[in-house]
């Protein structure tokens, strides 16, 4: 079945000068534009298309890939603000609609914003908010603590930084945990932290308990290597030197020291570490 903003394959019913008509079913005939027709398209062969409307709401296809599918939480640049909102740039022909109703800020031409892309369930049409709780924590979590998960932050209060998890949910990364600063929009990865009992989530940036410590022993071990074996950091090392070099706190790094020693790979000594002959 072919819907508005998802990727269909359709049969080639017929080509005419501006392009090809394609079966679309109930959605009728669907035109894939000329300037995309394919050399050697076949009448009554196949087309891996996707679907989206034009400026006159008429189903249209394209052999592109927006920059963002209905569903997806993307940060897109604004390229035109006309009467009835803002538009986005997300790869394809036409522009990505932001009515001003899914504005929390009027946008601005030139200004990336995260938004939500999505088929607007009255017009029928593909548009994106920027109201982004709207589109989050719709169903019920199963997600546990340590679970590893896709972030995308969009969001800082006075305790941290929401984030959206996994595309469908949000959560808090605590200030104290984030030795970095994050913009809206930036992606990474990061950890289940803890669940509270009214089902919100806690979230970190760093693998919980043991998990944290074989990643960071694999770091410095690998550092230690580039750097001839040697490297001039240890228990004299202050906090922020420590922080600066591997992202961890002090704390983190004299228990990843402490195992990497029980396994008799490095040594200490005044001036740092050294990895074992």
């Amino acid at each position: 079945m072919a819907n508005i903003g998802e990727r269909a394959s359709l049969k080639i019913l017929r080509e005419k000068s501006f392009g090809l008509y394609l079966d679309g079913g109930q959605l009728g005939e669907v035109l894939l534009p000329h300037r995309e027709v394919p050399k050697d398209n076949v009448l009554g062969g196949f087309l891996d298309v996707f679907l989206y409307t034009d400026s006159e709401d008429r189903p249209v296809a394209t052999l592109l890939t927006p920059k963002a599918m209905p569903g997806d939480f993307a940060k897109l640049k604004c390229v035109d603000v006309t009467g009835v909102g803002a538009f986005l740039d997300w790869g394809l022909a036409k522009e990505l609609l932001v009515p001003f109703r899914e504005q929390t800020t009027r946008m601005e031409p030139g200004k990336n914003y995260l938004v939500h892309v999505h088929v607007d369930p009255v017009s029928g049409r593909i548009i994106a908010s920027a109201r982004l709780p709207r589109h989050l924590d719709l169903t019920p979590h199963t997600f546990r603590a340590g679970d590893e998960v896709d972030l995308i932050i969009f969001g800082k209060t006075d305790l941290g930084y929401k984030a959206i998890i996994n595309g469908s949910h949000s959560g808090l990364l605590f200030s104290e945990g984030v030795f970095q600063p994050l913009q809206p929009g930036e992606k990474t990865r990061g950890y289940i932290s803890g669940i509270r009992e009214d089902g919100k989530i806690d979230l970190t940036l760093h693998a919980p308990g043991r998990a944290r410590v074989t990643d960071l022993e694999e770091r410095i071990l690998a550092e230690l290597g580039a750097r001839g074996g040697f490297w001039s950091i240890g228990d004299h090392s202050s906090a922020a030197e420590i922080h600066e070099e591997l992202g961890v706190s002090k704390r983190t790094f004299k228990q990843t020291i402490g195992a990497l020693l029980k396994k008799r790979l490095l040594q200490i000594e005044d001036r740092g570490i050294r990895l074992a002959k």
